[in-house]
């Protein structure tokens, strides 16, 4: 990947493709990103920026606190290093909370947000995920970081972890490895920054630009009562449910996520 320096920290970035720019900002799986930018639905259309955020993968790993707005400001100078001005954004879980930041504090510069399963932990069923992630954490705390990382992403995925590591071994080989060197990142850093995001109804109201919520037919409790939440307060939301996913939707059906995607950009395009 190549690197560029902004806020005094380096970020690692990739551009593939051309056309209108699309961001994608990936959360605990730095390269979660990769089936879905190979997809010949968005590979033949858009210039596909994707980049690994400070604390992941060669990227700068920094202290924390790192805030969501911390990560805005990476995303937004990264754009400008680039010389892209106007772009769809496109986030997934954690990532999703920063592009839902960027379309508040950058609306001239935001076209379109994707929100692929957005973490947010105040609705009701947040509080029981992070109960149930409890041995992730333990585990963490106790010096296994191999252990927290299996838990935390087999809970997420909603299955086991052996079939959890076989689908990224398959569809993003040395992801295992890298997200267990960066459980750091994880642990200390980016779930302390979303617990203390705040995105309520008035922060969703204010999202002034199309939306697409995309939802795993099989997924946790938590991304159906954040579906519910987009559905309830952003007020222009389009909807799709990817049949037979979890949580990691693109991972394990990166095509019907991207057509969907492409068909939403098309939609919106940043020149009408």
């Amino acid at each position: 990947m190549d690197t560029v320096t902004v806020n005094d920290i380096r970020l690692e970035h990739e551009v593939r493709g051309s056309g209108e720019p699309v961001l994608f900002i990936s959360p605990v799986l730095p390269d979660g990103f990769l089936p879905l930018v190979a997809e010949p639905a968005l590979t033949e259309r858009y210039r596909l920026v994707t980049y690994h955020k400070r604390g992941w993968s060669g990227s700068t790993h920094t202290p924390g606190p790192v805030s969501v707005g911390d990560h805005v400001a990476d995303a937004i100078a990264l754009l400008d290093h680039l010389g892209i001005h106007r772009v769809h954004v496109a986030g997934h879980s954690t990532g999703g909370a920063v592009a839902a930041q960027l379309a508040q504090d950058h609306p001239d510069r935001i076209v379109t947000v994707a929100l692929l399963e957005l973490s947010l932990l105040s609705v009701p069923a947040g509080a029981a995920f992070f109960a149930q992630a409890a041995p992730a954490f333990e585990a963490y705390a106790a010096g296994d970081p191999e252990r927290a990382f299996g838990l935390f992403l087999s809970l997420a995925g909603g299955m086991d972890w052996e079939r959890c590591r076989t689908l990224l071994d398959e569809r993003i080989p040395g992801s295992v490895a890298q997200g267990v060197k960066d459980a750091d990142t994880l642990f200390g850093v980016e779930l302390p920054a979303l617990a203390e995001w705040r995105f309520g109804p008035d922060e969703a109201a204010s999202i002034r630009r199309p939306v697409l919520s995309v939802l795993g037919g099989t997924t946790q409790p938590l991304w159906v009562e954040v579906a519910e939440f987009l559905r309830s307060n952003v007020p222009d939301i389009e909807e799709c449910v990817v049949d037979g996913v979890g949580h990691l939707l693109h991972i394990e059906r990166s095509r019907p996520v991207a057509e969907a995607l492409a068909r939403f950009l098309a939609r919106h395009p940043i020149t009408p």
